[in-house]
């Protein structure tokens, strides 16, 4: 899953870089790419464990 996501991720970065080179630019299609891209990112850092998660257990005891 965590592959697949990245490679969306890519692939909307990559549609909006193409996008923003052309004459005539989509914004609409831009945006779209820019929300899929940092709907990926939330999900993938979602996973990502904080650093002061050590600490808040500490102060809980």
């Amino acid at each position: 899953m965590k592959k697949l996501m990245i490679l969306i991720m890519a692939v909307a970065i990559g549609v909006a870089f193409y996008e923003q080179s052309k004459p005539e630019k989509n914004v609409y299609l831009m945006v779209i790419a820019l929300i899929v891209f940092m709907y990926g990112m939330m999900r993938l850092s979602a996973k990502t464990p904080s650093k002061n998660q050590d600490k808040e257990d500490n102060n809980v005891e």
